[in-house]
């Protein structure tokens, strides 16, 4: 699979897509901005996924001592926090209030760019794997980091379905409703899934758990979905539960289940994606006793 920003680009509303491939990085161009333009790398766009995803604000954040642009990463796109470190100059630095850093903000309030809240999609689709021996590949919809189109995005699961290698999708679409081999896929739990593989705070952190009292799978929602925890408390009948393994602290979502029994019948081996991002880790505030 490709890796990077994925860019749509029409030169009419509703006119075919003239641009519709993934690039490792996006030059901007804009009369608001410089004449070189701006580029955008695919941290900040896998970082600005994460944070959008898990439902927090980001800001434009600046070194106040070199003036670098900051990108919070792994943890900390996560959590907000004042305390800053700069990937510039390596100097920590204040902010003015709490918040969490990423540079696609400076872009978007330069461009004045609006965030149209995306609209369900209305489309449905039961698909099975034997049909598509090319493959499918599914992501869970995410707000794009600029979107200038007067058509709300559509929001649920995407969906590409090749009938042979190397042809063009016969399914690009998204979905409100997916169902693979009879088996739904909700959307909630794709789209949290996505975010959470992104994190390498997280991996090998994501399990599913049933509830060893009534069953029921369990998913970690909230702050949960990014907090790992030693117990955990069903949704539907409130028992308190340790997971199984021999990791104390984990995050549950059924969907690693769910794929793996569609993976038991795939016409392939599902591809495995380790996208190697470094864990930004919470460096240790150290006081050294005064020397007279």
């Amino acid at each position: 699979m490709d890796r990077g920003i994925h860019a749509h680009a029409r030169t009419c509303l509703r006119g075919a897509k003239e641009i519709d491939r993934t690039f490792r990085a996006v030059r901007l161009f804009s009369s608001r901005l410089p004449g070189e333009g701006v580029p955008v790398s695919e941290l900040d766009a896998i970082y600005y996924m994460v944070t959008s995803i898990f439902g927090y604000e980001m800001r434009h954040i600046l070194c106040t001592y070199c003036g670098e642009p900051h990108l919070d990463r792994d943890w900390f796109s996560v959590h907000p926090h004042r305390r800053h470190l700069c990937a510039g100059c390596g100097r920590h630095f204040p902010d003015t209030c709490i918040g969490i850093g990423n540079p696609i903000c400076g872009v978007r309030d330069a461009c004045d760019v609006k965030t149209l809240h995306p609209r369900p999609s209305e489309k449905t689709v039961h698909i099975r794997q034997a049909e598509f021996p090319g493959g499918i590949q599914i992501w869970g919809s995410n707000p794009a980091f600029i979107w200038t189109s007067e058509v709300a995005e559509e929001e649920g699961i995407h969906v590409h379905a090749f009938r042979e290698d190397g042809d063009e999708p016969e399914l690009d679409e998204t979905y409100s409703e997916v169902a693979v081999d009879g088996v739904n896929l909700d959307p909630a739990m794709v789209r949290t899934l996505m975010a959470q593989m992104t994190l390498p705070s997280l991996k090998n952190r994501v399990l599913s758990i049933n509830c060893p009292a009534c069953l029921g799978s369990h998913f970690s929602v909230g702050e949960f979905a990014f907090t790992p925890v030693a117990t955990h408390t069903c949704a539907k009948c409130g028992n308190q539960f340790a997971a199984p393994g021999r990791l104390r602290k984990t995050i549950a979502n059924p969907l690693p289940a769910v794929l793996a029994r569609l993976a038991e019948t795939a016409p392939r081996q599902p591809q495995k994606h380790d996208l190697g991002l470094m864990p930004e880790t919470l460096s240790p505030v150290r006081t050294w006793p005064t020397r007279t």
